[in-house]
């Protein structure tokens, strides 16, 4: 198999096997009209298996929903076919819009134009809870 390197874009590597079409979906990847290769089950010496993906063009990538869906992901600019900085995320303190508070008495069911607001509850068990009502989220 032959994947093109990148002249300018982003690398999205060190995904948990299996949660490429999950991090392609929250980043919207879909309305881009640009290359984007997703790469499955690669073998990897750290991770056993690993996801890739590989995005042909310029991206602002928002980092908190990247952390959140997986904090081991390391995100590499490609400018000129060379990588220019790596990025190692970290959980973040808190997520807007990522998820919608599932409880039906929360203000966020009520007021359909309040965003959705979630904050780390528990960084060892990876747990957030919304801002408003305190529900956990049902992670996916």
């Amino acid at each position: 198999m032959k994947i093109d390197s990148i002249i300018n874009g982003i690398v999205l590597d060190h995904i948990t096997a299996g949660k490429a079409m999950s991090v392609y979906n929250a980043l919207g990847l879909d309305k881009l009209d640009c290359s984007v290769a997703i790469i499955k089950n690669v073998k990897s010496t750290k991770m056993g298996k690993k996801d890739i993906l590989k995005i042909d063009n310029d991206f602002e990538v928002d980092l908190d929903v990247l952390g959140y869906l997986d904090p081991n992901i390391t995100v590499s600019i490609i400018r000129n076919g060379v990588t220019v900085e790596k990025k190692k995320l970290t959980l973040p303190k808190r997520i807007v819009n990522v998820e919608k508070c599932k409880n039906p008495r929360c203000i966020t069911s009520q007021e359909q134009d309040l965003d959705h607001i979630f904050y780390l509850a528990n960084e060892k068990e990876r747990i957030y809870r919304c801002m408003y009502c305190e529900s956990r989220v049902n992670k996916k």
